[in-house]
């Protein structure tokens, strides 16, 4: 009589045999290393990206404070922008002041995104709820892309010192012609935590990024989480906004 437990049994001990002793042939084959895992390591460093490849080391800005109450002489926003950036190895090249008036602010953004010597531009002010409060609606036109984990960052970061009125905080940015533009409230301290928290941390990447050429562009996106287009997440001013 045949055996078949016992049978069974030398079979499955005999195929742990061979494949143990498959598994070491290819083991000296290989030298002692792990073929898929050298291979696997090589793929990822043959096809991977520098994120920050063409991160800029110092930022050339335009600032333009939207405010029909203020003076260049009076313009505590203003001036902590340009302290802030200079404190940061950053350049100002130009600053402008300009009233509520959309066509104003419109074509002073859209002037200064167009210069040569401009890398990325903040304005500060009009971006709340207010009738006049036209900063949005005149940049946001002008931006080819829009850029919403800004204005979203912002407003999470704002809601530690302000509570709830984030939701009339509508600071947002974009990039225009190539140059990165960010919208801040006018109060000092919103300009102050959106520019050391949000802008100075990212701004020579996204202005690298912007001003990349087409062919230095690899074949998947740079980041995987781009917001999708028309995505309209606005909220409204800081308290004390002009």
């Amino acid at each position: 009589m045949v055996d078949f437990q016992s049978r069974d049994s030398r079979l499955a001990a005999g195929d742990d045999s061979d494949e143990g002793d498959k598994q070491a042939s290819e083991g000296e084959e290989n030298g002692g290393h792990d073929e898929h895992a050298d291979r696997d390591g090589h793929d990822a460093a043959e096809h991977g990206h520098d994120h920050h490849a063409h991160d800029v080391e110092s930022v050339a800005v335009g600032v333009v404070t939207v405010s029909s109450s203020r003076t260049e002489d009076d313009d505590p926003s203003g001036d902590a922008i340009v302290s802030l950036l200079a404190e940061a190895g950053h350049e100002v090249v130009t600053r402008e002041l300009v009233p509520d008036a959309l066509d104003e602010v419109q074509g002073t953004v859209d002037r200064i995104v167009r210069r040569d010597d401009v890398d990325a531009v903040v304005t500060t002010g009009g971006t709340g709820v207010t009738p006049d409060d036209v900063t949005v609606e005149a940049v946001r036109p002008l931006c080819d892309k829009r850029l919403p984990g800004f204005g979203e960052l912002f407003r999470r970061f704002s809601y530690d010192d302000i509570g709830t009125r984030v939701v009339g905080t509508r600071a947002e940015a974009g990039v225009a012609n190539g140059v990165p533009v960010f919208s801040l409230p006018g109060s000092e301290d919103a300009v102050r935590l959106g520019v050391s928290e949000v802008i100075l941390p990212e701004i020579s990447h996204l202005v690298g990024l912007a001003t990349r050429p087409e062919e230095d562009e690899p074949d998947t996106e740079s980041t995987g989480s781009d917001a999708e287009d028309g995505d309209d997440t606005v909220g409204g001013e800081q308290s004390g906004e002009e």
